[in-house]
């Protein structure tokens, strides 16, 4: 199970008018803890106003790059995101959890294959680590980017992408898109059907590509798969990951019962047991327990809460994450799965 560890903020650099990026000091001792797949992101935990906040960002910086760094960009009513961008200052220290995450690139020099990312907004900080990855470590491979932002000013990494773009020309591009400002060589509007379409269809025909990266809100990510799929694009070299899922008024929830489970939680080798009543999310009774339950996001678009039903069932009111087959093998998000049989055991060590 993942542990926290102290970390001290070593560079904060602004990014946009409303984001910044985070850069860890890492002790020797901990180097090999924090070593990552490009893709991952890493879980950051402090106190604010009392309260204890947990938060993923994913990590964007390449793995050879030899450092820890994250971007963090404001949102509304944000608790987390609102400190760093405006209180949080060089030599703070927060807690850290090693890299995680199922969003990754592995590369294989050994083989030349091209990937195209579609990114929106913050999403492209997971994204930037796989570019960087495959750029440099798969001496060979194309990389196509697609990129929406409303104008350049908020454009996250611009001027990191521009110049990756000018060092690899002959095997990275990018395509703009801004919905409040009509640049040369940019599309004006969002990434939609047509944009899929013109980059992969027209832009980019003569490129067979064989990965697909897709980070953003909900409504993009399924917009591109569709066209995608539709391209014939078998739904194994798509990848993608949620920064924002739908709000929970357009989630249709499962129905869930009124009875009690006895539940036995399986977390570091060491076993719980207690009753829950069904409405209650396994996570929820879990915490309500005083277990030390790994979670982050509690809104089903990461992994860190991630366990395996042992015994008994559970339905998740959203799942965003796992694939058929690995709903089939037991796995669920206990921030999502409500208990459906009279006993229940989850183990978390097990995944």
């Amino acid at each position: 199970m993942s542990s926290f560890h102290k970390l001290t903020v070593a560079t904060i650099k602004r990014e946009t008018n409303d984001s910044i990026s985070i850069a860890f000091d890492i002790p020797e001792n901990l180097k090999d803890t924090f070593t990552f797949i490009a893709g991952q992101y890493i879980t950051l935990k402090t106190v604010i106003n009392g309260y204890e906040i947990r938060r993923d960002y994913s990590l964007c910086i390449s793995p050879k790059s030899g450092e820890l760094k994250v971007a963090v960009k404001a949102v509304k009513d944000g608790t987390f995101s609102s400190y760093a961008n405006n209180e949080l200052k060089v030599g703070d220290t927060l807690e850290v959890a090693p890299p995680k995450g199922r969003f990754i690139f592995e590369p294989n020099d050994s083989k030349t294959k091209n990937i195209a990312a579609f990114a929106a907004g913050s999403g492209i900080t997971p994204v930037l680590s796989i570019i960087k990855c495959a750029l440099e470590e798969e001496v060979y491979s194309k990389v196509i980017l697609v990129y929406g932002n409303k104008t350049t000013k908020d454009t996250m990494f611009l001027n990191e992408l521009l110049e990756l773009q000018h060092t690899y020309k002959d095997r990275f591009s990018i395509q703009f898109v801004f919905s409040q400002q009509d640049e040369d060589d940019s599309i004006f509007g969002r990434i939609e059907k047509s944009t899929v379409n013109y980059v992969m269809k027209n832009k980019h025909k003569h490129i067979e590509v064989d990965a697909f990266y897709l980070c953003g809100p909900e409504a993009m990510i399924h917009t591109v798969k569709d066209v995608l799929t539709d391209h014939g694009i078998d739904e194994n070299r798509i990848h993608f990951e949620l920064f924002k899922a739908a709000k929970p008024s357009e989630i249709n929830e499962e129905v869930v019962a009124n009875g009690k489970t006895k539940t036995t939680i399986i977390v570091d080798d060491e076993e719980f047991s207690f009753e829950m009543p069904q409405k209650q999310t396994v996570l929820e009774a879990a915490l309500d327990e005083d277990i030390d339950a790994p979670y982050s996001c509690q809104g089903g678009i990461c992994s860190s809460c991630l366990a395996r039903i042992k015994e008994g069932e559970a339905t998740m009111a959203q799942n965003n994450i796992l694939t058929e087959n690995e709903v089939a093998e037991g796995l669920i998000l206990t921030c999502q799965a409500h208990p459906t049989t009279p006993t229940l055991v989850v183990d978390y060590d097990d995944v």
